[in-house]
């Protein structure tokens, strides 16, 4: 019974672990100096290893080197905060407000709401920590503007260098209302972008009907997170809904781009929205489908499918050569006091992945199904067997009955 036991215990841990000869694939890392250091997960590692990214361990010589996987997000992570909309008069023959901000810490963009429509107008913004205070310091303009008469959609973000006053002076030169000042949200936006990926090659563009139909292919277990479109400088103001659909026509998501170039009421305006975000993994054909209704087709350059950039990071070993593996379809996710504790470094570097190779030392996994799934043709040969010795019995046995 112990040594049942045993073997059990065993074959849990072989499974939950993970050593080199279960790899399927091995890639070399260069990297220069000491320190922080980070490798990108390029398509080859998406086409060969799990989609979760489960399987990727890095070694030197037999020694497992923990790393911490991100994505980097960047500047998409933002802070909303409801404020307080004060004091909404006419002053000087414009509308003016103040907003409180004084339960926030920092900020850089205020979102309005805005109950007038169709207009363009002119919001001038001061900053000031005394509400009474006779000196306000020039924050910047904002053209705010709602065009849902042309369908070209509104913009109602006050748009400021990064501040920590806790009042604001908005005052508005336009045909808003104080009774149009509803109320506001303030926004802080992270200073490092994104970093973007193109994961495949350019679409075949078709016309159906109404229609602009791009279709991309898609290697692996690649995710796709964003359709970009690159649209001459001659074409005019537009706005279309664009959907995203799979293989089988199904719309797995939904968006817009527009362009809008234009001076109203002496004021400019200028607002461009090229991209669709959306999130998709494992799907090999993606259809992009911008509707024109009845406009002309876009005057379309490009386009592209992107995500948001995966990679390991790592402390540099002293000695040894750097070893990424993967291909293991059983091993468990890592778990690493480097990453639940990891601290991002500025300094850090990037590491350069060699081209994937066949781990020369591969033998897979021990078979751990059952006996009867590993060997079914013995097994049935038995059953057979069993059946003719059991029927062979019973004829006996009534022919001693009949005698």
């Amino acid at each position: 019974m112990m040594m049942a036991t045993t073997k059990l215990l065993a074959l849990v841990l072989l499974g939950a672990t993970s050593s080199i000869a279960y790899f399927k694939y091995e890639r070399p890392v260069q990297v220069s100096g000491s320190g922080q250091h980070y490798v990108v997960v390029d398509d080859t590692i998406w086409s060969h290893a799990r989609p979760d990214l489960g399987d990727l361990r890095l070694y030197t010589g037999q020694t497992e080197v923990p790393y911490a996987l991100l994505t980097e997000h960047g500047s998409q992570q933002h802070e909303h905060e409801e404020v307080s909309v004060l004091q909404q008069s006419v002053v000087g023959g414009k509308t003016q407000f103040l907003i409180d901000m004084s339960a926030v810490a920092e900020y850089d963009h205020v979102d309005l709401r805005l109950g007038a429509k169709d207009f363009v107008a002119h919001f001038h913004v001061e900053g000031q920590d005394d509400l009474h205070g006779p000196q306000w310091v020039e924050l910047g303009d904002s053209i705010l503007y709602d065009l849902s008469r042309e369908n070209l959609g509104n913009n109602f973000m006050l748009r400021l260098p990064r501040s920590r006053y806790k009042y604001l002076r908005v005052t508005v030169d336009g045909p808003v209302k104080p009774a149009d000042i509803l109320g506001a949200i303030s926004e802080l936006h992270e200073d490092r972008k994104p970093v973007w990926h193109t994961v495949s090659p350019a679409p075949a563009i078709q016309q159906q009907n109404k229609d602009t139909v791009l279709t991309f292919n898609v290697s692996g277990n690649v995710p796709v997170e964003k359709v970009v479109f690159a649209i001459d400088p001659s074409q005019p103001n537009f706005r279309r809904a664009v959907e995203i659909r799979d293989d089988k026509d199904l719309v797995l998501s939904t968006g817009e781009i527009n362009r809008v170039h234009m001076v109203r009421a002496g004021q400019r305006i200028d607002s461009e929205d090229d991209e669709v975000d959306f999130s998709e993994i494992g799907q090999k054909l993606l259809k992009i489908v911008i509707h024109n209704g009845d406009d002309p087709p876009l005057k379309l350059t490009s386009a592209s499918l992107q995500q948001i950039e995966r990679r390991l990071y790592f402390d540099s070993p002293e000695r040894g050569q750097l070893t990424l593996y993967y291909g293991d379809e059983k091993l468990e996710r890592p778990e690493y006091d480097y990453a639940k504790l990891f601290l991002n470094s500025k300094d850090a570097s990037a590491a350069q992945l060699g081209s994937e190779a066949t781990n020369s030392a591969y033998t897979g996994r021990p078979d751990d199904r059952p006996w009867s799934e590993r060997h079914p043709a013995v097994l049935w040969t038995a059953i057979v067997a069993a059946v003719l010795l059991l029927g062979a019995l019973a004829l006996k046995s009534m022919r001693t009955v009949t005698a």
